[in-house]
């Protein structure tokens, strides 16, 4: 598609001086420059350099990135290739995430090859309030590219040249004490399995823990059943709570690799579903989940600990079921 061997000697040179520093300066003059075929050359040098023992990895790291957020569709679509393994290994955030920011799925899509990635950019683009009408896309998700009536306006990431800020969803906080209460009948579900999936990257790369219960009874029998001694609670709507579990779906806590705001949706999407106990059902109606999710009554709880870190702590209610499960996900620096 591009020049890849073209000459390019202040390039080359910066390549053979392993300065990375100068080629972090030049990403900086290319995107300045919108000099977006000699970005990627910079990506593909730097990486080739790695096989000759020069580590210039975080030069190829920042000019796809920079690619992804600021360059032509078709350069983000090189930057995207479905054949290219490395791709976004060490980027900040995943690669569709980043491209989904500032293009639209209408500039993108004819650039895109069909796969994993071009779907995974317009749920991205979704979530964005971009309507997408793709029959024809990979099917990765088994979810709709198209926002539910009752889902909530999910949290986004932000990025930008030097960094990116992943805000959570506002919650409320008029809190009201509880009692836990001990010696509720346990039940086994798929709901811990799911929450372990929803926030993996916290659990396997990082310094986090996720636990859930179910229980006969009401929350105050779920979080003493939890191991909660003492706590206070606040009343979520279920597009709140929603809201909340993707954003940790789509974090990576405070060491893993941040999957991206579809993945998390996706991660919600699950949730609800092994809350629903409806597992074997899935693909699942979005109609039928919708109802679910506002059967339920929603908490968000703490005990009184400082909120410090990544945490996901909900408390859910099925009255029609006479159970409830508390559920549990923290990670730190």
């Amino acid at each position: 598609m591009f020049e890849e061997h073209v000459s390019d000697d202040s390039l080359d040179g910066l390549i053979h001086r392993a300065d990375l520093d100068g080629l972090v300066r030049m990403v900086d003059d290319r995107c300045s420059a919108h000099d977006w075929a000699g970005v990627l050359r910079v990506r593909d040098r730097s990486r080739q350099a790695v096989e000759t023992g020069r580590q210039l990895w975080p030069a190829a790291t920042l000019a796809e990135y920079r690619l992804a957020l600021h360059a032509d569709p078709e350069f983000v679509a090189a930057v995207l290739d479905e054949r290219d393994g490395l791709s976004g290994r060490f980027t900040i955030g995943p690669l569709t995430e980043v491209a989904a920011q500032r293009h639209s799925w209408g500039d993108l899509a004819e650039q895109l090859e069909p796969g994993p990635r071009a779907s995974f950019v317009a749920h991205e683009r979704v979530i964005r309030g971009e309507p997408i009408d793709e029959p024809d896309l990979a099917d990765v998700l088994d979810i709709p590219t198209t926002l539910q009536a009752w889902e909530p306006t999910y949290a986004v990431a932000t990025y930008e040249d030097g960094g990116a800020e992943f805000p959570l969803p506002d919650l409320p906080t008029d809190w009201v004490d509880l009692v836990p209460v001990s010696d509720a009948e346990t039940l086994d579900d798929d709901v811990e399995l799911a929450l372990r999936q929803l926030v993996e990257p916290w659990v396997t790369a990082s310094n986090g823990r996720a636990e859930s219960v179910c229980v006969v009874g009401d929350i105050d029998a779920a979080l003493g059943a939890l191991g909660v001694r003492r706590a206070r609670i606040c009343e979520l709507d279920p597009g709140e709570a929603i809201a909340w579990t993707a954003w940790a779906g789509a974090s990576g806590g405070a060491h893993g690799r941040r999957r991206g705001a579809a993945a998390g949706r996706f991660g919600a999407w699950w949730l609800l579903t092994a809350l629903g106990d409806l597992l074997d059902e899935w693909p699942i109606d979005p109609d039928q989940l919708g109802v679910l999710a506002n059967e339920f009554r929603w908490f968000r709880w703490n005990a009184f600990e400082p909120e410090i870190g990544w945490s996901l702590q909900l408390a859910i209610a099925d009255p029609s079921e006479n159970v409830a499960w508390a559920i549990t996900a923290q990670d730190s620096d």
